[in-house]
């Protein structure tokens, strides 16, 4: 028919297709894993046999409500550092700071979503998803929980809900340019905004959108009542829009970029070793330990050290399958053409 946009090529394919055409670039050929029959402690999928699951699955209830008394104490600490000290390197470094606290609060979140922040089902939902859920920029329900099991359900399957996050790469080196720019100017924070501020004009989407709005309308209250709610711009709002959203990209493709549906998590996780900047800087609370966690995800991150040790010492884990740090992997991202 006239005027119709014609479909794309993609549009076109099954999943199965897409999976063949846009994912597997970085991926390990299957004859090319370090075979692995299994050992007194795991499974030949990696995962731990029962007894020592049992052993890895205990949730550190005390050590996770520290965890939690730090990120909420985390803003007010740095903040009033910046207010106090009032200089001009201290109000840059709060900038990154803050930018970095929103990594640890959705790691929190993200154990909540897996039901491994407390062992009291009521207090991990309450705390987990329904407090820090909802003021680090989202809405405080179980939304991301129910997506983000379709995704350790099957990587890559039909009901992932990061495909288009992860597929095609590598990419070009002007393709990834593009990509952090729109980060760093705060385009890709106005695109994941902008749904919450249309919400509320469409029904069936307003409850959700002044949920999420609520939220950042009680965190300026709380700036407000200190007697500084410009900080709320510079030191809450902006660092989430901006130097976040880089980060937290460049963690994103570090778990899964240009990896492929395969029932062998080697083939849909990367695994990066972990130095001392990436545990405690760049990330923290050994959520990099990605593919552990997608061998067993109902492991709480206080464990994944030590499963992430079996894996390795029981050869489920090579030095083959190991990119040796961070910025080694974020190169293999652009082809080596460009």
């Amino acid at each position: 028919m006239s005027g119709m946009t014609p479909r794309s090529p993609v549009d076109a394919m099954t999943h199965d297709q897409l999976v063949e055409a846009l994912t597997g670039g970085l991926a390990p050929a299957p004859d090319a894993l370090p075979p692995f029959e299994g050992s007194d402690r795991l499974r030949p999928d990696g995962r731990p046999r029962p007894e020592f699951r049992a052993e890895l699955r205990r949730i550190p209830d005390v050590r996770n409500a520290g965890l939690v008394a730090i990120v909420v104490a985390y803003p007010f600490v740095v903040i009033g550092a910046a207010v106090v000290l009032d200089h001009p390197l201290m109000w840059v470094a709060a900038f990154f700071l803050m930018g970095g606290f929103f990594q640890r609060a959705l790691t929190l979140f993200h154990e909540g979503s897996h039901r491994l922040l407390f062992s009291n089902r009521t207090i991990n939902d309450l705390i987990g998803e329904k407090f820090i859920g909802w003021l680090a920029f989202g809405t405080g329900d179980n939304s991301y929980r129910l997506a983000h099991a379709q995704h350790h359900r099957e990587e890559f399957g039909e009901k992932e809900p990061d495909f288009a996050l992860y597929a095609r790469y590598p990419i070009s080196r002007a393709s990834m340019r593009r990509k952090l720019l729109r980060d760093a100017f705060g385009i890709s924070g106005w695109k994941n905004m902008k749904p919450a501020l249309v919400g509320l004009f469409v029904k069936g989407r307003r409850i959700r959108a002044l949920r999420f709005l609520g939220g950042q309308v009680l965190v300026f209250a709380v700036f407000a009542l200190l007697g500084h709610p410009w900080l709320y711009l510079l030191l809450w709002l902006l660092p989430w829009m901006t130097y976040w959203r880089v980060a937290n990209r460049l963690r994103a493709l570090a778990e899964h970029a240009g990896m492929t549906r395969s029932p062998d998590r080697r083939r849909s996780s990367h695994h990066i070793r972990q130095g001392f900047l990436s545990s405690h800087v760049f990330l923290s609370q050994s959520i990099g330990l990605h593919l552990a966690h997608h061998v067993d995800s109902g492991i709480p991150m206080s464990r994944l050290p030590a499963l992430q040790r079996a894996l390795e010492e029981d050869g489920y884990v090579t030095d083959a399958i190991t990119h040796p740090g961070y910025w080694a992997f974020w190169r293999t991202l652009v082809r080596p053409d460009d």
